[in-house]
């Protein structure tokens, strides 16, 4: 049914929990995984770090090193859980939602797998990853309850 999943995942316990349901469901299936992790280039924490006084880091190093911890987090998450399965990882520069999105029609997913973290309080309604990504898909979208 679901040939080519995605999830995604910041490393944290609860996007694991993600991860794993998404590599469970890809090998009952004998599916493809991609598992991506996305990092924010230019990000806030840099000017504020120059603004209080501290070494201005050059944007491409800055870009560089948030790649490789996203990419290091990925990699991390296809060894510890894609036991069996063809999975790839990814790390891409961009919003989440939007690296999700644009991530599942670039490889053809027909499954995204999303954390429940954030869909309830008041980040359901100023908006968050799953619920942006539940109303946006193209393709289906699976909510594993990890918060």
């Amino acid at each position: 049914m679901y040939k080519v999943i995605l999830v995604g995942t910041d490393g944290s316990e609860t996007a694991s929990k993600a991860v794993s349901a998404a590599a469970d469901v890809a090998r009952s299936l004998g599916s493809e995984l991609h598992i991506v992790s996305a990092f924010r280039p230019g990000s806030a924490s840099a000017g504020m770090a120059a603004a209080a006084g501290a070494p201005m880091v050059d944007t491409g190093v800055h870009h560089a090193m948030l790649e490789e911890s996203a990419r290091a987090v990925s990699e991390k998450a296809v060894e510890n859980f894609a036991n069996g399965v063809n999975a790839h990882a990814h790390a891409i520069p961009g919003d989440a939602v939007d690296v999700l999105l644009d991530t599942a029609v670039g490889v053809g997913a027909d499954l995204i797998v999303v954390g429940s973290k954030g869909m309830r309080g008041a980040r359901r309604y100023i908006g968050s990853v799953p619920n942006s990504v539940a109303h946006s898909a193209a393709c289906d979208v699976l909510v594993v309850k990890t918060a």
